[in-house]
C-alpha cells in the first residue's frame, strides 16, 4: 500500500478498483483543518482523468501490475505486433491500447508491455528515442541563436517543434514523454 506521502507523478496506484498514474498531485496544508493532497489521476485503461482529495496519511493500493519486456516488430491490419524477448511468444496490441506511443514506435524497439490482472493495457517507453526528420523546411545555416523554431514531421508521423538550423535526415533526440526536441543524435 502508498501512503499520501508517497504521491509522485508518475505513481502508479489502484483506485476504485481501476489502475491510475498520478499526473499531477499538491500536497495541501491549510491554516485551520487537516492536511490534503490533490491529485490529477488519468485511468491506464480508459485515459479519462479524474480531479481526487486525499486526506493527509491516506493508503491507496498497488495496482496488480506486471511488466514484460518486448519487443516492437510490425504494424499491420492486426493491429502493433510486438514479441516478448524471454518466450519469443507473438502479441498484438490496437490502436487503443498503443496510444500516444505509436508515435515513437520504431522497429526493432525494446518496450515494456505493462499488463494489469494479466491483460495488456499499455507501453512504458524508454525516456528518449531517435528519430528521423522527414519533412521540415530547409535549415538556415548560423541561425542558432534566435531561439525560433520551425515544424519538422518525423518518421514516425509525430510533428515536433525543431530549432531553424534542422534539415531533413537529421536524426534527433526526442523527449517521449513530452513528445519535445531534446537535441540533434550522436553518432
Amino acid at each position: 500500500m502508498y501512503s499520501t506521502s508517497d504521491f509522485r507523478k508518475g505513481l502508479k496506484i489502484e483506485f476504485k478498483g481501476d489502475p491510475y498514474i498520478i499526473t499531477e498531485f499538491l500536497h495541501v496544508k491549510p491554516g485551520k483543518g487537516g492536511a490534503f493532497v490533490r491529485t490529477k489521476l488519468k485511468n491506464m485503461i480508459t485515459g479519462r482523468v479524474l480531479d481526487e482529495t486525499f486526506r493527509s496519511g491516506e493508503k491507496v493500493d498497488r495496482p496488480d501490475l506486471e511488466e514484460k519486456n518486448v519487443q516492437y516488430l510490425y504494424l499491420d491490419q492486426d493491429g502493433y505486433c510486438f514479441m516478448d524477448n524471454e518466450t519469443y511468444e507473438q502479441i498484438f496490441l490496437s490502436q487503443e491500447q498503443v496510444g500516444e506511443a505509436r508515435f515513437f514506435l520504431q522497429e526493432n524497439i525494446n518496450v515494456n508491455l505493462l499488463l494489469y490482472q494479466g491483460r495488456p493495457i499499455g507501453l512504458d517507453l524508454p525516456t528518449t528515442v531517435d528519430l528521423s526528420v522527414v519533412e521540415s523546411e530547409p535549415g538556415i545555416k548560423g541561425d542558432t541563436a534566435t531561439g525560433a523554431t520551425k515544424a519538422a514531421k518525423m518518421e514516425t508521423g509525430l510533428v515536433v517543434q525543431v530549432p531553424l538550423f534542422i534539415n531533413e535526415g537529421d536524426v534527433l533526440k526526442i523527449d517521449t514523454r513530452t513528445g519535445s526536441y531534446i537535441e540533434r543524435a550522436k553518432n
